[in-house]
C-alpha cells in the first residue's frame, strides 16, 4: 500500500476533479505493478495497475497499444485468461462503482477477480461509491482501512473541494528559507507549477508581487498552456497594464482587497511571500512548498509554518524536493 500511496502523491493536485489515488498489483509475494490516476476523464489507477501487471506475462500483447479506459476496460474483460485470480491489489480509495468519463473500476475487478483487494480509504463521494459492496458480492476477499491515515491524508484536498473549496499556498525557497532573487527551483518544478496553473479556478497573487516582479503568470511550460484567471489582491487598484500577466489572452484579471471572488471558486492557489501567507493563512487548507537543495546552508528552514505541519514530501529531482502542509 505505501508504494501505491507514494505513486499517488505525485500526481497530487494535478488530478483535480477527482482524487490522487495510487494502486498497486503483486502476484504470489512478487510485484508486477504500481501505478497512479493521473489526469481527470483518464484511466484510473486500478485499471493502470491492472493493465501494467497483465503485459508483465504478455509482453507484446495489443493491450501495450490501448490507452483510454473503455478500451484497457474492455480488453483485459474479454482477455484476461484468469490471469489476476492469484493477484492481490492494494489501491489507496475505494474502486469507484460509478459509470462517468470513465467506466467503474469495481466492475473491472468484479470480472478479473483477483484473489484480494486491499482499500485505504472508503469512497467519501456518494455517486462514486459502493465498490466494496460490488466486490463483496463478487466472491473477493476485501480489507479495508489499510494504512488509512495515511491515505487520508492523501484524500484530504479532495474532500475540501467536494465539500466547499480547497485553498494552498505556493512558495519556492531554499534551504535557509530565502525566498528573493529570481527562480529558486529548477525547470522540473517550473513545469510543475504551471500544470498546477491549468488546473485551478483561481490564481491570487498579491499587489506588491505583481508591481516587483511584473510576471506573466501563464500556463507555457504546461500540456494544454490554459493560463489561470487572476485575482491581484491589493487595496491600490492601480497597475501598469503594460505587466505581461494583464496581456494574456482569454483571461479574466480582477482586483481587489478582499477574496469574496475567491470564495465562489472550488479550486484556488495563492503564490507569495512570507508576509502575504501570515497575512492570509486563516484563509488555506493547504501549503506548498518548492525547495531547493542546489546549496546547502548550515541554517535550515524551520517547515512548520505558520501553523502548518507537514503531511508528505518527495524529492523531483535531485536539487527540488516539494512539501505538502496542512493545517495542525
Amino acid at each position: 500500500m505505501q508504494l501505491a500511496i507514494d505513486k499517488a502523491w505525485k500526481y497530487q493536485l494535478l488530478t483535480y476533479p477527482n482524487p490522487a489515488v495510487g494502486a498497486t498489483v503483486t502476484c504470489k509475494e512478487i510485484l508486477l505493478s504500481v501505478e497512479a490516476h493521473k489526469k481527470a476523464g483518464t484511466a484510473h489507477a486500478e485499471v493502470l495497475a491492472l493493465k501494467s501487471a497483465y503485459l508483465t506475462k504478455y509482453p507484446n500483447s495489443e493491450l501495450k497499444e490501448l490507452e483510454t479506459s473503455q478500451e484497457i476496460h474492455d480488453f483485459l474483460i474479454k482477455n484476461h485468461n484468469n490471469f489476476f485470480h492469484d493477484c492481490e491489489i492494494y489501491v489507496t480509495l475505494e474502486p469507484c462503482n460509478h459509470i462517468g468519463k470513465t467506466p467503474a473500476c469495481a466492475i473491472l475487478l468484479e470480472v478479473v477477480k483477483p484473489k484480494k483487494v486491499y482499500i485505504g480509504t472508503l469512497d467519501p463521494n456518494n455517486e462514486a461509491s459502493g465498490g466494496l459492496q460490488r466486490l463483496q458480492n463478487a466472491n473477493i476477499d476485501v480489507e479495508i482501512n489499510i494504512s488509512k491515515k495515511e491515505t487520508d491524508d492523501l484524500l484530504y484536498p479532495f474532500i475540501q473541494w467536494q465539500k466547499d473549496k480547497f485553498v494552498f499556498f505556493k512558495i519556492a525557497m531554499r534551504e535557509d528559507g530565502s525566498i528573493d532573487g529570481g527562480y529558486i527551483t529548477t525547470q522540473d518544478s517550473l513545469n510543475f507549477v504551471h500544470e498546477l496553473r491549468t488546473k485551478i479556478d483561481l490564481m491570487v497573487i498579491g499587489g506588491n508581487t505583481v508591481r516587483i516582479d511584473r510576471p506573466t503568470l501563464d500556463s507555457r511550460y504546461s500540456e494544454s498552456k490554459i493560463a489561470p484567471n487572476i485575482l491581484i489582491y491589493s487595496r491600490q487598484k492601480e497597475f501598469d497594464k503594460n505587466i505581461k500577466l494583464f496581456t494574456i489572452k482569454n483571461r479574466n484579471v480582477e482586483i481587489s482587497d478582499n477574496f469574496e471572488l475567491q470564495n465562489s471558486k472550488n479550486f484556488v492557489m495563492i503564490e507569495g511571500g512570507y508576509k502575504l501567507l501570515e497575512s492570509i493563512k486563516q484563509n488555506i487548507d493547504y501549503l506548498v512548498i518548492f525547495m531547493s537543495h542546489k546549496k546547502n546552508y548550515s541554517q535550515k528552514k524551520d517547515m512548520n509554518i505558520c501553523g502548518f505541519e507537514i503531511k508528505y514530501s518527495y524529492y523531483i529531482n535531485e536539487n527540488d524536493e516539494i512539501f505538502f502542509l496542512a493545517r495542525k
